[in-house]
């Protein structure tokens, strides 16, 4: 259509990679909460070990580190990188996950910002703009850093595959290359094995992209032979790294479903749908089916790839284990999901894409998202009733609307212009929410606190909450001031304060009230916190952040 053939020039794409840049990067600095858990604070102790040349590579099992988290070298070392330039920080610490989803986004803009714009723009919308992309942003996990690998495997598997001989060797290696990388990020890589086995298999039957895989197989025999010699060099086992990770399962055992739970068959049916619906992703899973609907005849045939690896990731998810000697399913957690968003977002883009193309199919979107919204029946639903309300209003379902138009004839600008404005639109209102909300931890106002009055305490002893007794060291860089020590509020009749060794208490109220730590490390109030103090003296505050000196 000639609309279609003029849409090139309005840069939807370029227009959308620079909105969901921006909403990104807001968000990135309007929602940081400072460290989050045990895993962000332990991926900063190993960079920050890194960094000063103190990092131990192999710890025996009888080590606290000897967990998989201490292989995942691409997680923690690009940070070490950022604590020598910019020195330890919430932001150094961060940037790098950051920058991982920044990139998954840039891959889509590079790959189909010409060859298919609308596809493009709808997928950096679904990739860019769910919540929980964004929100992963602000923490040092390694789900948004092998996100970008992941993808960048995925892209360098396609345009190897249709790239000129003289090319395809580089694109093979990159492949394997970006591959590994992943797997330095997160085991969770393997969700595209078998993807990439089937690929391969047909490939070779057919004798076609010789030069691409036989430059993928020998460099990722090259990489492989390279880590495992690593490996049995400092361990004395070339295999340490998996080993590390079936100890690990090995004692979390009793946490599996091998252990005769009744709830494994919900696990492997209705819960992953349920876990897909309620985190909002129930968009990506509907739009990815309208591109089912075409696989016979796509617009585009690259969409089958897509197609194709998210089906296969997903249902490598949804059944898959993650031990190889006992049944153990992946935790049905939102980051769990991360792996699987490249192609299935990509896959929803090129659906989004076929239904501007012919308009047909609509009412059935519109049926899914306000069903979707009607069984979640709460604050999200507004994230579905307003796509599935637009695409009711353009199918004709809403009474008195007319059908015909041009702001909804299938394949015009204003008609590309309006889906994706919608879409963003329903995509950005809960990240949009939490960007206006104040702070649940106020991490900021402690940590002014604690550089302001605990700097150049001449040692002392401060009660602290039970969160940030794990990782006040991250507050000073990991460099305590001497003669400083942190301890639990409940070890307060365990010391004794004296004029040369002087006690404070610091009460971060957020904290007592933070829906993601009470109960299960907050057990108590402010006033439960302050009771045994009655001789207490307020020295500062900042916020809701207090310190008390007491006797």
């Amino acid at each position: 259509m000639p609309a279609a053939i003029h849409l090139r020039r309005l840069s939807l794409p370029t227009v959308t990679l620079l909105i969901v840049g921006l909403f990104t990067v807001a968000y990135f600095f309007l929602t940081h909460e400072g460290i989050y858990d045990y895993d962000d604070y332990t991926y900063a102790r190993y960079a920050h070990q890194l960094a000063t040349g103190t990092f131990v590579p192999a710890p025996p099992p009888t080590h606290p580190d000897h967990t998989p988290l201490h292989n995942r070298w691409l997680v923690f070392g690009p940070v070490a990188l950022c604590y020598k330039l910019f020195g330890v920080n919430i932001f150094s610490t961060t940037l790098w996950p950051l920058l991982g989803t920044l990139g998954s986004v840039g891959l889509i803009y590079a790959a189909y910002r010409h060859r298919a714009p609308v596809a493009a723009s709808a997928s950096m919308l679904l990739l860019g703009l769910h919540y929980f992309t964004l929100n992963l942003t602000n923490y040092l996990y390694p789900d948004n850093v092998q996100l970008f690998f992941a993808m960048a495997s995925a892209t360098a598997l396609l345009l190897g595959r249709r790239s000129k001989p003289a090319k395809a060797a580089a694109w093979g290696g990159g492949f394997a290359l970006a591959n590994f990388a992943g797997l330095l990020s997160k085991e969770t890589i393997v969700y595209y094995l078998p993807f990439y086995l089937v690929v391969l298999a047909r490939d070779v039957r057919c004798r076609h992209h010789g030069r691409f895989w036989g430059a993928a197989v020998a460099t990722g025999a090259v990489v492989l032979v390279a880590y495992l010699g690593y490996y049995s060099w400092v361990a004395d086992d070339a295999l340490y790294p998996f080993h590390v990770v079936e100890h690990t399962n090995e004692a979390r055992k009793y946490h599996s479903y091998a252990l005769g739970r009744t709830d494994l068959l919900a696990r492997i049916t209705w819960q992953p749908l349920a876990l897909l619906v309620s985190t909002g992703l129930g968009t990506v899973m509907l739009l990815a089916g309208r591109a089912v609907v075409q696989w016979r005849r796509p617009t585009d045939p690259e969409m089958r790839f897509w197609l194709a690896l998210a089906g296969s990731s997903l249902a490598f998810y949804w059944l898959g284990s993650t031990s190889l000697t006992y049944y153990n399913p992946n935790s049905l957690l939102p980051r769990m999901l991360t792996p699987l968003l490249p192609p299935l977002c990509l896959a929803a883009g090129f659906g989004l894409e076929q239904y501007w193309r012919t308009g047909r199919g609509g009412q059935w979107l519109a049926v899914g998202f306000l069903a979707a919204a009607a069984w979640l029946h709460n604050s999200l639903s507004i994230a579905y009733a307003v796509p599935g309300l637009f695409l009711a209003l353009v199918a004709g379902l809403t009474p008195g609307t007319e059908r015909q138009g041009n702001w909804c004839q299938p394949g015009s600008q204003v008609f590309a212009r309006g889906m994706l404005l919608v879409l963003g639109l329903s995509l950005a209102l809960r990240p949009a929410y939490f960007m206006t909300k104040p702070s649940r931890s106020e991490y900021t106002a402690q940590h002014r606190l604690l550089q302001r009055e605990l700097r150049g305490a001449a040692g002392g002893i401060v009660f602290v909450d039970d969160f940030l007794v794990r990782n006040f060291d991250f507050s000073y860089g990991f460099a305590v001031p001497h003669g400083l020590q942190f301890l639990p509020y409940n070890s307060y009749d365990t010391v004794k304060a004296t004029p040369a060794r002087p006690a404070w208490l610091l009460l971060n109220r957020a904290t007592l009230r933070n829906d993601d730590l009470v109960p299960s490390i907050i057990s108590y109030s402010a006033e439960q916190v302050l009771a045994p103090f009655p001789q207490r003296q307020l020295v500062a505050h900042d916020g809701a952040v207090e310190l008390y000196r007491v006797k």
